[in-house]
């Protein structure tokens, strides 16, 4: 395992828009001092003045409770360690751990989850997006993703990634008993009559084959034909007729549908495919001929192709998505986009996939994620996230000193309003 190092996070800067606040706010607290000395020194010259002080007055007191209150939060006031300040900084720790609580008991529980992916239809997404994708999702993706995945398939190395997904494949097929799969294709493919092609082909081939051997069998027939029958040359002629005879009958089941060596056949592949299913011992020898074509030096080397080839068509999508997508992958693309929206089955498929997923995923790995954010907390200094929070909320917080003031202020002229009624 890789040690991980935790390095002191850069100093972010200041958000601009929390520092015209505070100014602000700060400039109405002191824009009141100021009233309130100007109103204190001029006197009862008027009963107005007896109001603007009270105001002034009331909203000073509002605007530095306010102050101390929003500062406390971050930082001790003035530098003072009064008890109760810096609240942020002092209690980092348990707001990493209260903020990872809340994640996993808000977001990670696979109840939770599995809850909010039933809103979602990921299907009709990627439907809409194949088929309709929007303008400029092309340049995002060349640009970004595609940048990203051919980087990284450039970056590992070709011989081990290749050794590790060929791995992948042969423990898979190994893991994974054909016998029943092939059957079964072979049953379906009978029932739909998709095993024509394959009977004609073997027609043709033992056609083909009978044409380019037809002097083995003339050969086979003058060896084992008696002295008389090769003295009179009558070898030659049986050999004519037999040869003769086996292609018309080729012809034949190769013409007729119901030829009965043509039905023969199809109910020797029907079962063929009941003995691949069902039959042990067809199923063991089924099983000791994938390994050992796997373990076949020919077929190893035939995967190290076929990942080759499949890398060098990733690298090429991802340097020229845009070119790939304008060819025969696009059309691909586009078809399974249309079908995703006629298919409701499908994309009900696609979606209870992508649900169960995620839910893994968060089941899986939803403590080392709560883990995490907690470490992370952690391992920033007190600076840091007073920084960041306070570059989070602090033009809030500082509407909030703002408000103080002009509330406080408001508070002020009324009990000097009530004062001299009263």
């Amino acid at each position: 395992m890789i040690p991980i190092t935790r390095a002191r996070p850069a100093q972010e800067a200041v958000n601009p828009a929390l520092v015209r606040m505070r100014i602000v706010a700060t400039g109405l607290l002191v824009a009141m001092a100021i009233v309130f000395l100007v109103s204190r020194a001029i006197g009862p010259v008027h009963p107005a003045v007896g109001f603007v002080r009270a105001f002034a007055e009331a909203a000073m007191v509002g605007g530095l409770a306010d102050w101390f209150a929003v500062t406390a939060l971050f930082r001790h006031p003035l530098g003072v360690p009064i008890p109760h300040t810096a609240i942020i900084p002092r209690n980092k720790d348990r707001i990493g751990d209260t903020l990872a609580v809340f994640l996993r008991d808000n977001f990670l529980l696979p109840a939770v989850i599995s809850r909010r992916m039933r809103r979602l239809d990921v299907a009709g997404a990627i439907a809409r997006w194949l088929t309709d994708p929007p303008e400029g999702a092309g340049g995002r993706f060349r640009s970004g993703a595609s940048k990203l995945v051919a980087q990284v398939l450039e970056g590992l190395d070709p011989a081990r990634l290749g050794g590790m997904v060929k791995a992948g494949i042969g423990a898979r097929l190994r893991e994974t008993e054909m016998s029943p799969i092939l059957g079964q294709l072979l049953k379906a493919s009978i029932a739909e009559g998709r095993h024509a092609p394959l009977l004609d082909a073997g027609i043709r081939w033992a056609a083909q084959a009978l044409a380019a051997n037809d002097h083995l069998i003339r050969a086979m027939v003058h060896d084992r034909a008696g002295s008389l029958l090769r003295w009179t040359g009558l070898d030659g002629a049986v050999a004519n007729k037999l040869i003769d005879g086996l292609d018309k009958l080729l012809g034949e089941v190769a013409e007729d549908p119901h030829h009965p060596l043509r039905i023969r056949a199809e109910e020797g592949l029907a079962r063929f495919a009941e003995d691949l299913q069902h039959d042990p011992a067809m199923r063991a020898r089924i099983e000791t001929l994938k390994n050992e074509l796997l373990g076949n030096p020919a077929m190893q080397r035939w995967l190290d192709g076929l990942w080759e080839q499949a890398r060098a068509a990733l690298l090429g999508i991802a340097r020229d998505p845009e070119r790939a997508m304008a060819g025969k992958l696009g059309d691909i693309l586009r078809q399974l986009g249309e079908t995703l929206q006629r298919d409701p089955r499908l994309s009900h498929t696609i979606n209870r996939f992508v649900r169960r997923a995620v839910v893994g995923i968060a089941a899986d790995y939803g403590d080392g994620i709560v883990r995490l954010v907690s470490e992370t907390v952690r391992g920033w200094d007190a600076d840091t996230i007073t920084r960041r929070l306070e570059n989070a909320v602090g033009r809030d917080l500082q509407y909030i000193r703002v408000n103080g003031t002009i509330v406080g202020g408001l508070v002020g002229l009324a009990i000097h309003t009530i004062d001299l009624l009263l």
